[in-house]
């Protein structure tokens, strides 16, 4: 290998890694007020869905609400809720209909 060629891969590398990692949640707590979860910041690299569902024992359950984001970073993401969770909570990000982080959130009672 040439040093031309080291240096193309090391680069694609890096480019294929900034874009993994553009889809995340960063949020650490979900704050539930009457029908609506407030989720903070969620940065996707297309459009996306997060869906929030009841999360108990480690299985996930019904489905309790879903947004529809923009691609890049989405500021104060709320999502209305069609009951309020009884039990703990996983939120599924999806890009183009491909799941590419979930994050549980355990919730104080």
């Amino acid at each position: 290998m040439t040093i031309k060629t080291l240096i193309i891969a090391a680069a694609a590398t890096v480019a294929l890694a900034s874009t993994a990692s553009a889809n995340s949640f960063s949020f650490n707590e979900m704050d539930i007020s009457g029908s609506t979860a407030e989720l903070g910041q969620v940065t996707a690299n297309g459009n996306a869905t997060v869906s929030l569902y009841d999360f108990h024992g480690g299985v996930q359950g019904a489905l309790l609400g879903t947004k529809e984001l923009a691609s890049g970073a989405n500021y104060d993401v709320r999502v209305k809720l069609g009951q309020r969770p009884i039990n703990d909570v996983v939120a599924v990000l999806s890009v183009d209909g491909q799941i590419v982080d979930t994050q549980e959130i355990d919730l104080d009672r």
